[in-house]
């Protein structure tokens, strides 16, 4: 169980070089680096409001290397949230997420509801594209019911904010809203949120 009730712990899983670094420090630093380091573990902190209170989102990057399987099932217990990342120019990325969903499914059991999206990174490389939607949407009937899936750039910043918005929308359990921009008001807020921000629909 998450040590601290008000921590949304959500876990970023996927191969090594797809981007999930550069989507996280994207997300949360607004900075995209171009060289590829590879990650062991970071985590990453950002404000958000949850059920009208701020409660803090808690972002881990994992090793995009199978070395650490305890390291994988220990994030696995503490997660909230799953973000599976491929790269679209690459069909063995897409095909190295399919484990890390089995093994969710078998740590957290056989639950529908757990929050879970594919994204499919690097869209920016359409010239290079590998990975066709329609086979990501034939894939996704395979995995939870509660899975959403979409394409993001972390080099253009495409989509990279709305995966975020999107995989907090899928927990049916919490009202939560990324809250990036304290200046704006409550009020102001609350007309977004009338327009329909929500991507799931």
């Amino acid at each position: 169980m998450p040590e601290q009730s008000n921590d949304y712990r959500v876990v970023v899983f996927g191969a090594g070089g797809v981007g999930k670094s550069s989507l996280v420090l994207r997300f949360v630093k607004g900075i995209f680096r171009e060289t590829y380091i590879p990650t062991i573990e970071d985590t990453y902190r950002q404000v958000i409001s949850c059920n009208k209170n701020i409660c803090t989102l808690q972002i881990t990057d994992t090793t995009g290397s199978h070395q650490f399987p305890a390291m994988q099932r220990l994030n696995i217990t503490k997660g909230h949230a799953f973000m599976l990342v491929y790269s679209i120019t690459s069909k063995q990325s897409l095909e190295e997420i399919k484990p890390i969903q089995q093994l969710i499914r078998t740590v957290k059991g056989e639950s529908e509801s757990i929050p879970t999206i594919v994204v499919g990174n690097k869209c920016d490389e359409e010239n290079l594209r590998e990975v066709q939607i329609e086979e990501v949407q034939s894939l996704l009937k395979t995995f939870f019911i509660n899975c959403g899936f979409i394409e993001t750039s972390a080099k253009t910043n495409h989509n990279v904010k709305e995966a975020f918005q999107e995989l907090l929308s899928l927990d049916k359990n919490r009202n939560m809203s990324l809250n990036l921009d304290l200046k704006k008001s409550r009020s102001q807020l609350r007309r977004e949120k009338l327009k329909g921000k929500c991507m799931m629909m």
